[in-house]
């Protein structure tokens, strides 16, 4: 399926999402130096944010030349990341509508695909041959980097995405603003154990992967000397109520229950445990990232207030008022809310986060906007805070790249999403984590347990 934005809004539904943010826009927001950014950065900031500050000269258009980026991610039952490239979309149309990059507009393509590996290839030849596009931004697919990668890196193509698959963390050709369902699992589990549970009971969507993601959470629990299940549901999910049977009797009282599922689909396993009187049968329930959204809180009601713990791999947004997470909002609410159905959340930040990475490397390209230029800016973005990240973010020219790698644990409460945990290291006891450290000469913490 094609979707295309030309720096306007992306046309396509989409279905999970989640929520965090905090400090400001890219032109505002230069590279500093130094080490992690303790609260995600930024300025606070108790007043209204105008859209017009995502721009270098708020009200005036950009009639330059089209600078044209393109992304790839994944629409089908049961798993939607649509939400990530619609909000990047809804980000260069801000971006665009206040002087753009340089007096240039962004012109955005978006693909959409059905995890197929043929359709895949075609969508990035798509990009590159007939769009021709000088840029890959806000790639979230579960199999595209594991399709693509060496693509990328044949043409030159450094991508800024929000992975899934391995090869977004383990090649040099691709950078996450996210952690993904891997390492944002592994501090979910981080948290739990942390808790003292007797057992981890971790179930996730059975999606190419499976593997790999669990990996981490299995490194986790052994080095703490807890024992782990692993469990697959395939989604969309038609029998929650046998699932959260299954995961309970598992875990036992003492034990935790970590979920790695989209929002709706993870909302449906913990009513359903509601609903059973089994939310209190555990000792806590955990769940990655894309938990982390009003959406969920709100549906789910009081009774899993600091129940539900959830990793949170970018700023908590319910509580934070910084100038890009009012930003954040203010995009949202003019640009992407017809087109973000998820609305504020992890997934619509991911989108953000992206997009303000992207228009902060143009900004430094001085000539004409190509695939060699481009891709040289986003490699050499360094130690920028982008305000949403625990961490300043650099690409780098490292073999791999985990750059987030720092995370929030965030529980409901009354319909927000509040705090428990601030800035925490993801172990190092992940074999993948220590092997980035060492590559890109970042320091650990602790093994965990």
């Amino acid at each position: 399926m094609r979707e295309q934005a030309s720096g306007a809004r992306a046309v396509v539904a989409l279905a999970a999402v989640i929520a965090i943010l905090a400090a400001g826009c890219s032109s505002k927001n230069g590279g500093s130096s130094g080490g992690s950014s303790p609260a995600a950065g930024g300025t606070p900031s108790s007043t209204t944010v105008s859209t017009s500050q995502c721009g270098t000269k708020p009200g005036v258009k950009a009639t330059g030349t089209p600078i044209a980026l393109g992304g790839i991610v994944t629409d089908q039952p049961g798993t939607s990341f649509t939400d990530i490239a619609n909000m990047a979309s809804a980000y260069f149309t801000c971006v665009n509508n206040n002087g753009g990059v340089n007096g240039h507009p962004v012109k955005y393509y978006i693909e959409t695909e059905q995890t197929n590996p043929a359709q895949i290839a075609a969508d990035a030849k798509q990009l590159v041959q007939t769009d021709h596009v000088v840029g890959i931004v806000g790639n979230t697919s579960i199999i595209e980097c594991s399709i693509d990668s060496s693509y990328w890196q044949h043409l030159g193509y450094d991508i800024i995405d929000s992975g899934i698959a391995p090869e977004c963390w383990s090649t040099p050709s691709s950078a996450a603003v996210n952690m993904g369902p891997r390492y944002s699992s592994d501090g979910a589990v981080q948290y739990a154990l942390t808790q003292h549970v007797s057992k981890i009971v971790f179930d996730q969507s059975n999606v190419p992967g499976t593997g790999y993601i669990a990996a981490g959470p299995s490194a986790l629990a052994s080095a703490a000397h807890v024992p782990i299940t692993q469990l697959t549901e395939n989604v969309p999910i038609t029998d929650a109520d046998s699932v959260a049977i299954k995961e309970v009797d598992d875990a036992g009282p003492a034990g935790a229950v970590v979920l790695n599922f989209t929002p709706p689909e993870a909302l449906v396993i913990l009513q359903a445990a509601q609903k059973l009187g089994l939310e209190d049968r555990v000792k806590l329930w955990g769940c990655s990232t894309p938990c982390n959204t009003d959406f969920l809180a709100q549906s789910l009601g009081p009774k899993w207030d600091k129940k539900l713990f959830v990793n949170a791999e970018l700023t908590p947004p319910d509580f934070t008022s910084t100038a890009t997470m009012n930003l954040y909002k203010a995009i949202f609410e003019q640009y992407g809310k017809k087109s973000v159905s998820g609305g504020i959340g992890s997934f619509s930040q991911m989108g953000f986060t992206e997009a303000e990475i992207a228009v902060h490397a143009l900004e430094s390209v001085t000539g004409s906007y190509t695939v060699a230029s481009v891709n040289a800016a986003f490699r050499a973005v360094a130690n920028f805070n982008t305000g949403m990240l625990c961490q300043l973010w650099t690409y780098g020219n490292y073999p791999m790249h985990i750059p987030n790698n720092e995370d929030y644990t965030v529980t409901p409460e009354n319909g927000k999403m509040a705090t428990v945990q601030g800035c925490t290291q993801i172990s190092s006891v992940d074999p993948q984590i220590a092997a980035y450290r060492k590559a890109a000469g970042v320091a650990s913490m602790a093994p965990a347990g």
